[in-house]
């Protein structure tokens, strides 16, 4: 299956559930969460009061290697959202890939993803754990902190 036949079916749209594909078109659904939910938009909100220029969105279709990938939150210059904002699914990461972790993913899950987004070009990648900590990595890894936004915070407040 093609993403636009997975954005266009009907029987898939309005579902509890992220969908994105792997690699040999199948389609890959995980259920969210309240918790994953409310990470998304705290997160989101957090860029947007800190970062004044480009695009804060949630749940982003992202081509990989591994097909389409749906990062959780992204934030993408100027630049690259004139390149992507017509497309169906990004050709190209956004600058910064969000991905929450939920108890249905595993640490194996997260990682590949996080090298999916860094090889589709994405500056940073961040992830969430359960514990709401904030981790950073670029591709030559983990970083103390964010390089692209150094005042998000390291912990997820409630």
């Amino acid at each position: 299956m093609r993403w636009e036949e997975v954005c266009e079916n009907k029987q898939l749209q309005d579902l509890p559930f992220k969908i994105e594909l792997n690699k040999w078109g199948q389609i890959v659904m995980s259920p969210v969460k309240i918790k994953h939910s409310f990470y998304q938009g705290r997160i989101q909100r957090l860029l947007e009061s800190l970062l004044h220029t480009g695009e804060v969105m949630p749940e982003c279709a992202i081509n990989t290697s591994d097909s389409v990938k749906v990062a959780d939150v992204v934030w993408c210059s100027e630049e690259r959202f004139t390149q992507i904002e017509n497309e169906i699914s990004a050709s190209i990461a956004p600058e910064i890939c969000v991905e929450v972790k939920s108890s249905s993913n595993t640490w194996e899950e997260m990682e590949f993803k996080k090298n999916l987004y860094l090889e589709a070009q994405a500056v940073e990648v961040w992830l969430c754990n359960e514990q709401d900590e904030m981790k950073f990595y670029n591709e030559q890894g983990e970083l103390e902190r964010s390089l692209l936004v150094p005042n998000f915070p390291q912990q997820i407040k409630r």
